[in-house]
């Protein structure tokens, strides 16, 4: 695909070459690693999307520090470096230039549009638990984590795809997504995890159809599923399907130009969940993936709708968004 990265930056109106240096970087990241999550900002206008490359490259960067398989560093060693990124990330945030380009992108995006800075702490902090957690016994256990995981990834969202309703009313929604994407990441990689040690899925839920970490370990080395892993998945599948169902209103509330993004990213993460039962949740031997030709069924349609947002609005200025106060007696 070629790059239309330059064009992206001039419409967002950054000029200067080591921020455009930086965001490139993040850009190649999304491109790289994020390849559902990738397709879906094309779809944004394009003054918006290197705010979103930014907000991915971060969250990659950091990822990258946690799960890197190629990387035999201890826990404590990571858990260090994780210090050091929380440090220069607040640094970052607090107007002190990074050397790292991916925090000065970052830094630069949370500025240009009021992006709260809890957000950002609450990433870092389960990125922190990723190096002393191995399992969560329940959702309730699993909620604090996938809030700084995932939650604050959809609230980060929302002055970069803005809204028309007030931002606080679009938060539980936008909330919602980014578990549900998590979720739905869980279920696909949970041999991947297994491989780094973790097991994500709530070993309650596990227990109740007679799984444990011992017989996912058992299914993801010898490659042959379980009728009990199978029903396991099935159930936790379902809980994920209700979590998309909660998420679901808040597309409506974004801006018409960054309804068919969301959208996009929405049907496609949820197509992960039926490519998962077309499989019969045997993903302990293979890795499930999205077909490129539903991708271009989904994503075609949503260039069409994006196409003609943008035909009825003018280009939102590089700033912070500001979204619509309610009306007098409302």
């Amino acid at each position: 695909m070629p790059s239309s990265g330059p064009a992206e930056l001039d419409a967002a109106g950054i000029t200067d070459p080591a921020l455009r240096a930086a965001y490139t970087t993040c850009r190649a990241l999304n491109a790289r690693h994020g390849r559902t999550y990738f397709l879906a900002t094309r779809l944004l206008p394009a003054e918006r999307r290197p705010a979103v490359h930014a907000l991915y490259g971060f969250a990659r960067y950091a990822d990258e520090i946690v799960d890197d398989l190629d990387d035999d560093s201890p826990a404590a060693e990571r858990a260090a470096r994780l210090d050091a990124l929380d440090a220069d990330l607040a640094a970052a945030l607090a107007g002190e230039p990074p050397d790292e380009p991916v925090l000065a992108a970052l830094a630069d995006t949370a500025r240009r549009l009021d992006i709260p800075a809890r957000h950002f702490t609450d990433f870092m902090a389960s990125m922190r638990m990723d190096t002393e957690v191995t399992e969560y016994a329940t959702f309730e256990d699993l909620g604090a984590y996938v809030h700084g995981s995932a939650a604050v990834i959809g609230l980060q969202m929302l002055p970069v795809l803005g809204t028309v309703v007030p931002i606080a009313e679009a938060e539980g929604p936008a909330a919602a997504l980014g578990v549900a994407f998590q979720l739905t990441n869980f279920l696909r990689d949970v041999g991947e995890d297994l491989d780094r040690g973790r097991v994500y899925l709530p070993t309650a839920e596990l227990a109740a159809f007679g799984v444990d970490r011992d017989l996912l370990i058992w299914c993801r080395r010898t490659r042959r599923p379980d009728p009990r892993v199978r029903r396991a998945l099935a159930h936790l599948a379902a809980h994920t399907q209700a979590v998309y169902r909660r998420a679901e209103p808040g597309v409506d509330m974004l801006e018409p130009v960054s309804r068919a993004c969301v959208g996009c990213a929405f049907r496609l993460y949820r197509g992960i969940l039926d490519e998962i039962a077309a499989v019969d949740y045997d993903v302990l031997g293979r890795r499930v993936a999205v077909s490129t030709s539903r991708r271009a069924a989904v994503a075609l349609p949503g260039l069409a709708r994006a196409l003609s947002a943008r035909a009825r609005r003018s280009p939102r200025p590089a700033g912070p968004v500001r979204t619509p106060s309610p009306a007098p007696g409302a």
